[in-house]
């Protein structure tokens, strides 16, 4: 494969097996949904130790921002077979995310042979969105 090369199409089971050999995403209960041509969805299982606020209950803004950085981040693994570094990001917050599973949906904008920027949106179990994002992402080939 040359450098300007896409790699072969990969299967919602083989980017999963990617993204769970890192043990934080692991932790953070993953699983891949969907995976299509510079797009991802994930599915993100409730955990309590999210929770920032006991009284209120509500889940850490950290949480939230390493969402939409991994998901925008995989969103570019149709192009690039693998995670990539993150060069900026952006988070947005809109409302506080309660307890529940959080769906997890990243697209590619813009795929560049150095950097790319892909964005995120992070929603609720009732597709209320939560957090949005973009990134930038180092996508130069590795040596």
């Amino acid at each position: 494969m040359s450098d300007t090369q896409t790699p072969a199409p990969l299967s919602r089971e083989d980017v999963e097996a990617l993204l769970l050999r890192g043990p934080f995403h692991q932790w953070l209960g993953l699983s891949v949904v969907s995976v299509g041509a510079g797009t991802i969805e994930l599915k993100a299982t409730w955990r309590p130790e999210w929770v920032v606020n006991a009284e209120r209950g509500y889940v850490h803004g950290g949480i939230l921002a390493t969402l939409v950085d991994l998901t925008a981040d995989w969103a570019l693994v149709s192009k690039t077979g693998r995670g990539v570094p993150t060069v900026d990001l952006r988070v947005d917050y809109h409302r506080p995310a309660m307890q529940g599973d959080l769906t997890c949906r990243g697209n590619v904008v813009k795929f560049g042979g150095q950097l790319s920027v892909a964005e995120a949106q992070i929603l609720d179990s009732e597709g209320r969105l939560l957090a949005s994002g973009r990134g930038v992402y180092m996508t130069a080939p590795p040596k």
